[in-house]
């Protein structure tokens, strides 16, 4: 038990019980940067070297048996943070890729905003990082200068740890870095720099010449298959591991060169480029050559590059269609008294001269205490259990030139319709210039999609965004003729239709239907959404 700020924290240490205190100046600007409301404690979680120094779980102060699941953002701490000290080079310090959200394996360069010897205060942009949801800044934890980047800008796919690039103190150790190659390279390039240091028990074999044809590998001059660990375990990097599945490579006939023989992307692709011999006959792999780049001579054509956003929708998109078993379920929705109510509304917001409700903003709120009503649809599914969640977290799809963004409206139930309005204007701006933090698109349990305003489409069928099991696709408005109150008589009204896909597994047919009953009546008597 120690004292931060004149409030009492407890720091646990599991594992081995060495741990004396913070071991650099980072460590102690991370602990001194808490600011404490109350009793805070502190968890050190036990981690590998390659990880770096620790992470951090503030919380109140209660049972100091269980940990609650607030996390300190872990883009304020770079995984790998590396001090080394040597007689060779001076005092440096080796920055890797942060893990930016907790899906994150790898990351993109987008932009350096620092160059080679340029002096670094802490809290400055070091450089722009592209992750599967959005591009954040990375900033530097340290006053210091920047003396090597080891990954230019546009690098794709850099594994997260691996070292980008490397920090000293005084401007005078720069020169000594200037051909400097990292201490380590998770991943090599070459085949001479993942080489084993052990050496082989046999020399290995030549390798062929430019002019020969590739030949059939046989089993003694193919490298050796990496052991599984005592678990049955064979590690992997996750590039190395999602080419094997791209290629169909079996890892366990791969000898990983990499730390600990960990198998990484090199190793895999020098297995598809030594040409081992197909089970079949080689004439399926010309083939393939030939149909897999169809040459077309009178059409032409432009090939444009799929940046991360779009990769990872298309691999969400792709599991949910392939793991969610859907079904859809559609309702007119009367909106001549919601259109009214928005008018009288908005007189008030420009006598405020606040900006104008949209009709989207009515939804979300209807959508969010609907999902209060049913809370069947504000869940997901586990092989274990169905989680349901107390909160009501509305996805907003926001369709921007660098693809389909996803930012969340916090509390949806909570928040009255202003307050929705001006949430969802601020975060699609924020999604249009591609700025959005973790904290922007994280933890939604219920998604709208709306394509009638802008679009004018009259209904469609969205694809759920998984974990959750449900999402509302919404149409234009359309008037049309019904029948009046009298036999004979017609009257006009304003109609849109909403369709709800639903998780089949955790949303029962007839429980979509009482959550759409439920939103309905809340558009139908729009005067409920304000109490």
């Amino acid at each position: 038990m120690g004292r931060l700020y004149g409030h009492p924290f407890l720091l646990l240490v599991p594992g081995p019980l060495d741990w004396t205190g913070p071991r650099s100046l980072q460590e102690s600007r991370l602990l001194l940067s808490l600011k404490c409301r109350g009793q805070w404690r502190v968890a050190r979680q036990q981690r590998s070297p390659a990880e770096g120094p620790f992470l951090i779980f503030p919380t109140l102060l209660g049972s100091t048996s269980k940990l609650t699941s607030t996390v300190l953002p872990r883009q304020y701490v770079p995984l790998r943070t590396n001090r080394f000290y040597s007689s060779e080079l001076p005092p440096h310090q080796e920055i890797g890729m942060p893990s930016l959200s907790p899906t994150m394996t790898q990351g993109n360069i987008a932009k350096w905003r620092k160059k080679e010897g340029d002096q670094v205060a802490a809290g400055e942009v070091l450089c722009e990082i592209e992750t599967d949801k959005a591009t954040l800044e990375m900033e530097s934890m340290e006053d210091g200068y920047l003396a090597k980047i080891l990954v230019g800008d546009g690098a794709k796919d850099i594994q997260v740890n691996e070292v980008i690039c490397v920090m000293v103190e005084d401007e005078g150790s720069l020169a000594a870095f200037k051909d400097y190659k990292g201490s380590s390279a998770p991943e090599p390039a070459s085949k001479e720099a993942a080489a084993p240091k052990e050496e082989p028990a046999s020399p290995p074999p030549p390798p062929p010449s430019a002019s020969a044809a590739p030949e059939k590998k046989s089993t003694s001059s193919a490298p050796a298959p990496s052991k599984p660990s005592e678990g049955g375990r064979i590690f992997a990097s996750p590039a190395a591991k999602k080419l094997a599945e791209e290629k169909n490579v079996s890892l366990s006939s791969l000898k990983g060169t990499g730390p600990d023989g960990r198998i990484i992307k090199a190793d895999v692709e020098d297995y598809l480029a030594s040409g081992p011999a197909p089970s079949k006959a080689e004439a399926p792999a010309a083939a393939s050559a030939t149909t897999s780049q169809p040459v077309l001579s009178d059409v032409n054509y432009t090939d444009i590059p799929n940046n991360q956003i779009k990769r990872v929708t298309a691999r969400r998109l792709l599991q949910s269609k392939q793991t969610i078993p859907h079904y859809y379920l559609s309702l007119d929705t009367r909106v001549d008294k919601l259109l009214s109510l928005r008018e009288q509304l908005n007189q008030a917001q420009e006598a405020a001269k606040r900006k104008k409700l949209s009709l989207n903003d009515f939804v979300i709120k209807a959508a969010a205490l609907a999902s209060r009503k049913v809370p069947e649809c504000n869940s997901s599914w586990t092989d274990d259990f169905i989680r349901q969640y107390h909160n009501v977290n509305i996805g907003v799809a926001v369709q921007t030139e660098h693809g389909l963004m996803v930012p969340v409206v916090k509390d949806a139930e909570r928040k009255g319709l202003a307050a929705i309005s001006e949430d969802v204007k601020a975060l699609a701006e924020k999604a249009r210039t591609n700025t959005l933090k973790p904290a922007d698109y994280e933890g939604g349990t219920f998604t709208v999609s709306n394509l009638g305003g802008p679009f004018g489409i009259k209904q469609f069928c969205a694809i759920i965004n998984p974990p959750q099991s449900c999402i509302l696709a919404v149409g234009t408005t359309e008037k049309r003729v019904v029948p009046g109150s009298t036999a004979g008589e017609y009257t006009s009204g304003t109609f849109m239709i909403v369709t709800l896909s639903c998780d089949h597994r955790v949303v029962d047919g007839a429980v979509g239907a009482q959550w759409l009953a439920a939103f309905k009546g809340y558009l139908e008597d729009p005067m409920t959404l304000l109490l």
